[in-house]
């Protein structure tokens, strides 16, 4: 039996848990794993077990760009590297905001462990596939995202496992996610190769964007906001419908960046007209946003996210050897051509230039 086998069961113990059944279940693309608790009344409960040490460190918000470069992945752009203290913290804030996030009620953050409240299977993604109307899930994701975004973000969120920082989704953050792109795609696709005067036009093209991303970042965002991270509660009322979850890399970002993770979702289609009816329930719920300049923004950020996307889906096939991202990738490619004419002049030229159109598969 593994050390951390030991700690795990120490933790359930001290709980009160130990007598739970305990059912693993799948993975995702991270370093966290999940099992299903099943106590002997019945009572479903979820394990949450993720290893401080499986990643490297989060970004002190005090950090230069330079330093966060230099520790690694999570603090140049992840920021809070997974952490479950962050969980904990941002789970608390939304659930003081009216929105439903799962209580916590047993907690190791030292260890890396927490007991969870199950919201059990009904991700969005799911019950769609079984005949749930989208419509009325889509404009509740609107609805819960638009209380998540008025509702005041502190600097700091206090939380079961201490207080942690609401870091700013900052141009240092923005630019080292679109910066996968250029370091795996070439990877997965030895075509294309970019000079140093294509890698210096790439960081001209990102520079004035990613200023203006950083100067606009004014709400919280989950930063994972899609329909496998989004659960139906139809027994509860309003925003609370919407379980959420997966959001200990929430940030301080651009108001834009959970509706196009949510409308341009690398997992499944979510038709035009879908994407427009979610958009006006969003801006008729924040009529002081000007549209024009809003969906300028983005059409921008999700060409962004959608460059960051391909470049993990690059690395997961080509470092990790998971072949099953590959299925994501066209749609991924779809949505980043149709966004790149509104977005930016110049990314629009670099992409038409240095990734030929019958490269984008």
């Amino acid at each position: 039996m593994s050390d951390r086998e030991l700690q795990r069961l120490d933790f359930l113990k001290t709980a009160g848990l130990a007598d739970a059944v305990r059912t693993p279940l799948a993975g995702d693309a991270s370093t966290r794993r999940y099992e299903r608790l099943t106590t002997t009344d019945g009572q479903s409960l979820m394990l949450m077990d993720q290893v401080a040490a499986a990643e490297s460190p989060p970004a002190d918000p005090s950090w230069s760009p330079e330093r966060r470069r230099t520790e690694g992945w999570n603090a140049t752009a992840r920021l809070s590297a997974g952490r479950i203290e962050a969980f904990a913290a941002v789970a608390d804030h939304m659930r003081s905001v009216g929105l439903s996030a799962p209580g916590i009620p047993a907690l190791n953050a030292a260890a890396g462990l927490a007991v969870l409240e199950d919201f059990g299977d009904a991700l969005f993604a799911r019950v769609i596939e079984d005949g749930q109307d989208e419509t009325t899930l889509y404009l509740a994701a609107i609805e819960a995202l638009v209380r998540l975004q008025e509702a005041p973000a502190p600097e700091i969120l206090s939380g079961p496992a201490g207080d942690w920082p609401l870091q700013v989704y900052d141009r240092t953050a923005l630019k080292g996610g679109a910066d996968l792109f250029i370091e795996w795609i070439p990877r997965l696709k030895p075509e294309l190769r970019f000079s140093e005067m294509a890698l210096a036009k790439w960081d001209d093209a990102w520079a004035g964007l990613v200023e203006h991303a950083e100067r606009q970042a004014t709400v919280m965002a989950h930063r994972d906001f899609h329909a496998e991270n989004l659960i139906w509660l139809p027994d509860r009322d309003g925003p609370a419908r919407v379980g959420m979850i997966d959001f200990q890399d929430a940030v301080l970002a651009h108001p834009s960046w959970d509706l196009h993770s949510l409308l341009q979702d690398a997992r499944r289609d979510v038709s035009p007209a879908l994407e427009a009816l979610a958009l006006n329930h969003y801006f008729a719920l924040r009529p002081s946003l000007d549209r024009e300049t809003f969906m300028r923004d983005y059409a921008a950020l999700a060409t962004l996210n959608e460059a960051r996307i391909l470049g993990i889906f690059a690395r997961l096939i080509v470092r990790d050897g998971k072949d099953r991202y590959a299925a994501f990738m066209p749609r991924m490619w779809n949505h980043l051509t149709a966004n790149l004419p509104e977005a930016d002049q110049r990314l629009w030229e670099w992409f038409d230039e240095y990734v030929p159109m019958e490269a984008r598969s």
